[in-house]
């Protein structure tokens, strides 16, 4: 003989089942909720927007420390006679860290291949490594979001010869508060950012930025010419 279960004054309860199958369905919701929750916050925390702390630093008329980072080197480039050492030492194994560069002043330009504005400002970037990298001053492209084909595409249509490592999420770009491309960071022997230019670069800022570097002399950020924003 079958018993069943018996609800509140003995009376027989055939949905009992249900009510269990609806409370465990309730409790799993309650966990997947929690489970929802936690990963937004960690993909909140995880994706979080550009550090503002150069500009900010910059504004009060202080340098500040240069993100560091490790990456891919996209393309070696042609290295002058007095950058044989510092730079070409840490191009060799195909990573480059900025911590190796630290007592060469480094211009550090963002790009990619299809950012419209860097087309621009890539023969005077150039002009400038021509005339800055034989004194010393090291030029370096920071390639973000963008297929390695391309870039090299890019870098050899314009005639590029300075250095460029590969920033493939552009965490490396956010670090330094970038918030479009093409943007440039003037970093001094000690390894800090005395200079930021937002957007296009002139030749003045070019200039100006290299003596800045040079000297370890803060000269602040500026708006350049046209930037592709890329928040």
């Amino acid at each position: 003989m079958v018993s069943l279960p018996l609800l509140a004054d003995g009376v027989v309860g055939f949905g009992a089942t249900a009510v269990e199958r609806r409370r465990g369905w309730g409790r799993w919701a309650v966990i997947a909720l929690v489970v929802l929750f936690i990963g937004l916050l960690v993909y909140g925390i995880e994706s979080k927007g550009p550090d503002d702390a150069i500009d900010g630093a910059l504004s009060e008329g202080r340098a500040a420390t240069a993100p560091a980072f490790t990456l891919e080197v996209l393309d070696r480039g042609t290295v002058p006679e007095r950058l044989r050492r510092p730079l070409g030492g840490a191009l060799a194994d195909g990573r480059l860290s900025l911590s190796e560069l630290r007592g060469t002043p480094v211009v550090l330009n963002l790009w990619a291949s299809w950012c419209t504005p860097c087309r621009q400002e890539a023969p005077r970037l150039q002009a400038g490594w021509e005339r800055w990298g034989r004194r010393g001053l090291a030029y370096l492209g920071l390639n973000i979001q963008d297929l390695r084909g391309d870039a090299r595409g890019f870098a050899s249509k314009f005639g590029i010869t300075y250095p460029s490592v590969r920033d493939a999420r552009r965490g490396v770009a956010d670090s330094y508060g970038a918030t479009g491309i093409p943007e440039t960071f003037f970093v001094d022997r000690r390894g800090r950012v005395v200079g930021h230019v937002i957007g296009v670069v002139s030749e003045r800022e070019l200039a100006v930025g290299a003596r800045a570097a040079f000297d370890g002399r803060v000269i602040g950020a500026v708006t350049g010419g046209r930037t592709f924003d890329v928040r």
